[in-house]
């Protein structure tokens, strides 16, 4: 299972750690573990594109995303979007990700 944490700060969404695997199909054959893994890419190049100051790690198979300087209004709508797009996958493939949410 894909472990999906976003990260709050005063309420507002600044970040999110995605791990594991999902399990639906073999490594090289999940269709579920590309979509993540497309969309976790996706919208770290979109925060990048805007020029959002974030600072991006991997690490054991982990990524992680944290938006440097919170109070902007894109990103955490970028940000609320990658989670919505986790949400309509686990409709489809349950099971899949879990989606947890933390105040940092």
């Amino acid at each position: 299972m894909v472990k999906a944490e976003f990260y709050k700060t005063n309420g507002t969404l600044s970040g999110f750690r995605i791990s594991g695997h999902t399990g639906y199909a073999p490594r090289g054959r999940d269709i579920v573990c590309a979509a993540v893994s497309s969309a976790v890419q996706l919208t770290v190049n979109i925060l990048y594109e805007f020029k959002i100051g974030v600072k991006t790690s991997t690490d054991s198979g982990a990524v992680s995303c944290i938006v440097k300087n919170v109070g902007d209004d894109v990103s955490p709508r970028i940000i609320k979007q990658l989670m919505h797009h986790f949400e309509l996958i686990l409709e489809e493939f349950p099971k899949t990700i879990k989606i947890t949410i933390s105040e940092v």
